[in-house]
């Protein structure tokens, strides 16, 4: 009897305890913010992560999943990035299938952190209105951000998601916010009538990857690309005839390669059609910190400048 007794008490005591630590782990995940009270934000890649920055400021704990100088496309979480993502208040993803598509390792990152979107997972991109990619019309374009009213509206998003989070911190966050817009619409408000002065056949923007269509509707240039996205194969025989021949229908004055991709497809329509590569320009990530695009505000401003400059062969 004493020893049906005690294997009673043993076990009562065991489900007590598994309780007790499912009691503390909910508390631990309840309890958002991290020890030094500050709001925990984790982003898919630089260019989130800066206008965050502007944001929150000194308030916040901010960390970038994709480092400066990669391809958020396709990506690889490591150990760090999960970690970080566990441990998040808010996640914020670009969206419009950025990291959702190819191999969807996004999906799988917030599955494995024990995530809900909508809950602490947010698109930075929620209202604003997408544009599709040519080879597959069902498929949304990811590169919104490149044009300004765009990025006005991520900021936006996010700025109302960090104050429903943290609304002790509301006003600071919105006081911020609206120093920050300000900046991006005046240099937006500039770029609307920049490209104009350019004859309409020499604005044909000449890129690896098609990520510019939200920039030319904005801008008035018109895109042409050797891929159109970069899951894709790229520098196909079927592609380089595609670009080479809207080519050599304009009078386009130059060609750009990305930061974040292999110039070696570009060399080759260099090559082919006598013109030069001008200028690298920023898509997917912002340039190394402490060099110039290293923010959201200078990519965009050296973007508009190069590209500008070099569809009209201005020497720098």
């Amino acid at each position: 009897m004493k020893r049906i007794i005690a294997t009673f008490i043993a076990v009562v005591m065991m489900i007590g305890g598994v309780f007790l630590f499912l009691d503390n782990r909910g508390a631990s995940q309840a309890d958002a913010q991290s020890p030094s009270g500050k709001l925990r934000i984790v982003t898919t890649n630089s260019i989130l992560e800066d206008m965050v920055h502007n944001i929150g400021q000194d308030h916040i704990e901010l960390y970038s999943i994709v480092q400066r100088g990669t391809d958020p496309h396709e990506y690889e979480p490591r150990p760090t990035d999960v970690s970080q993502a566990t441990e998040a208040d808010i996640i914020f993803h670009n969206g419009l299938n950025l990291e959702t598509g190819g191999s969807g390792w996004f999906s799988k990152l917030v599955s494995t952190a024990h995530k809900e979107f909508d809950q602490e997972v947010f698109a930075a991109s929620a209202g604003v209105t997408a544009q599709h990619l040519t080879t597959n019309v069902n498929e949304e374009d990811p590169h919104a951000w490149l044009d300004l009213a765009n990025g006005i509206k991520y900021v936006q998003t996010m700025t109302k998601v960090m104050k429903e989070k943290d609304p002790k911190n509301a006003t600071y966050y919105q006081l911020n916010a609206d120093k920050y817009i300000a900046q991006l619409q005046k240099l937006h408000n500039t770029a609307q009538s920049q490209f104009l002065d350019i004859p309409e056949k020499q604005r044909l923007l000449v890129t690896s990857e098609g990520a510019f269509k939200y920039f030319a509707k904005a801008y008035h240039v018109t895109p042409a690309y050797i891929w159109e996205i970069n899951t894709e194969a790229q520098g196909t025989p079927e592609q380089m005839k595609s670009v080479l021949a809207k080519i050599d229908n304009s009078d386009v004055q130059s060609l750009f390669v990305e930061t974040s991709v292999s110039p070696k497809s570009m060399n080759k329509v260099a090559k082919e059609t006598g013109l030069k590569i001008y200028s690298k320009i920023f898509t997917d990530s912002l340039a190394k910190e402490g060099t110039t695009g290293d923010t959201y505000y200078s990519m965009m401003k050296w973007n508009l400048e190069k590209i500008h400059a070099g569809l009209t062969s201005q020497t720098d």
